[in-house]
């Protein structure tokens, strides 16, 4: 092989799955039968793409804030809860916005910030409450937002720029 991946085994994965992170890694998902032969056939099979995709992420800054760890979300759980808690009450309020909002969830999400349910309920990362201030606004807003406007058009940039009108800055500093 050309560099070094990681394998992770799944009991009922049907098929091997191939991602490539922003840090260069490598990681390929596979059934515990699978044998390394195939493994190594299907990498060689997307070498190309592999390759192009870890280029990409060469010249991308880093991550703000890494990953973490369980005894990280124990610790920062409840700070991040009633910094989201605030925050949203500030912006829907004092913005204008005037959204109902249903459940609020902080969980220790590996790929995401937030997300929004259609039921209007808003999820968030623990890790909010490790970032400065104006990042974690963006992410309380952008997830409010979704309240009004369930999509990223225009309609829901526009809901965002009204309190964010730097937003597209700040979403370049938020690559996770």
């Amino acid at each position: 092989m050309l560099f070094d991946y990681l394998l992770k085994t799944r009991k009922n994965s049907r098929r091997l799955r191939l991602a490539v992170h922003r840090d260069g890694s490598v990681v390929v998902t596979a059934s515990k039968s699978t044998k390394k032969s195939r493994i190594e056939a299907f990498i060689a099979k997307q070498i190309d793409w592999i390759t192009t995709s870890i280029k990409r992420f060469e010249g991308m800054p880093k991550p703000v804030v890494p990953r973490g760890n369980r005894r990280d979300y124990t610790k920062y759980k409840e700070v991040a809860r009633e910094l989201v808690q605030r925050r949203l009450e500030h912006f829907n309020t004092h913005s204008s916005y005037g959204f109902a909002i249903g459940r609020i969830s902080i969980r220790n999400q590996k790929t995401r910030w937030g997300s929004c349910s259609k039921k209007g309920n808003l999820n968030f990362s623990y890790r909010l409450a490790l970032l400065p201030p104006e990042l974690a606004d963006y992410i309380v807003v952008h997830e409010l937002c979704h309240l009004g406007e369930f999509n990223h058009g225009s309609n829901f940039w526009s809901l965002v720029g009204k309190t964010i009108p730097d937003y597209k800055e700040i979403r370049k500093r938020l690559i996770s």
